[in-house]
């Protein structure tokens, strides 16, 4: 039997070795790479400007304009290649934001006296217990329009999540055997926590945080169709669906397309995510 459970555990490993290289994972790494290379260098993959008129309003996709054009003769391509620098960026701003104040929430709360971490839980269940849209429409209402703020907002929505898991472990990692030896080899609270525990909790929050990207991209995607993110004629994904919605029956690929690249890309997180996670897993 145990030579049965040796070759099966032998056996899982090699298949999540390979996880990474399965044909489903190159294609997203491939997609989010092609993304992110809009977001960095949009000028090496079109020449229009994104936001001036370049040819007659609502053409269809053709050679000269493949993604088409929209009704005032803006190159629709352009336009995603350019947008991708403001989702891309909003949805990194609020993966930060949650990550720094949500971890720093739970690593507070599970490393601190009980009253300390009821207080902060209490705080955690308040912000779970509102919707993600009702609350992050509620910091826009205060801070104001526009793509930082939309961030923000949605990094706030994800602090919740973040405090948790980070607590959840803290909390585990200091009940091990190599934590109480190091405290009883004379190690102070501030050295066990930042050389111990801090490195052996954060493994599974940065995997929480990849997962988040893409969240915050539709999330940051739906303000902006709902106009609380940047303001037109900025490029921005959401937007440009906004704006498009009137023509869905005469231009469909003024729709189509800008939400085909939103979704690829989402998907492509996801998949690249629970691939690196399962691999960590093994």
């Amino acid at each position: 039997m145990s030579s049965i459970a040796t070759v099966f555990t032998r056996s899982r490993k090699a298949q999540t070795g390979t996880s990474l290289l399965r044909p489903s994972v190159l294609l997203a790494f491939g997609a989010l790479g092609v993304t992110v290379s809009w977001a960095l260098v949009p000028g090496l993959f079109t020449s229009y400007d994104p936001i001036a008129n370049v040819g007659p309003s609502l053409q269809a996709p053709n050679a000269e304009h493949f993604f088409g054009t929209d009704s005032t003769g803006r190159d629709v391509l352009s336009r995603v290649i350019y947008g991708a620098r403001e989702t891309l960026t909003g949805a990194l701003m609020a993966v930060a934001v949650g990550f720094l104040v949500g971890t720093a929430m739970g690593v507070l709360s599970g490393s601190s006296h009980r009253s300390v971490d009821e207080v902060l839980m209490r705080i955690v269940d308040v912000l779970l217990a509102i919707p993600s849209l009702l609350l992050s429409l509620s910091v826009i209402i205060l801070l104001g329009y526009g793509t930082v703020n939309v961030a923000i907002a949605v990094g706030i929505t994800s602090i919740a999540a973040f405090a948790r898991l980070s607590r959840s472990q803290v909390v585990q990692v200091s009940r091990s055997d190599f934590v109480e030896a190091a405290y009883g080899s004379g190690g102070s609270f501030g050295t066990v926590l930042w050389r111990h525990i801090l490195p052996n909790s954060l493994t599974p929050v940065l995997a929480l945080a990849a997962l988040q990207f893409g969240s915050a991209i539709l999330q940051i995607s739906t303000l902006g169709f709902l106009g609380y993110g940047a303001p037109p004629p900025t490029p921005e994904w959401g937007l440009m669906i906004a704006e498009s919605r009137d023509f869905v029956a005469t231009a469909w690929w003024l729709t189509t397309l800008p939400g085909l690249v939103l979704v690829i890309t989402v998907l492509s997180t996801n998949r690249l995510s629970y691939a690196i996670q399962a691999r960590r897993n093994a």
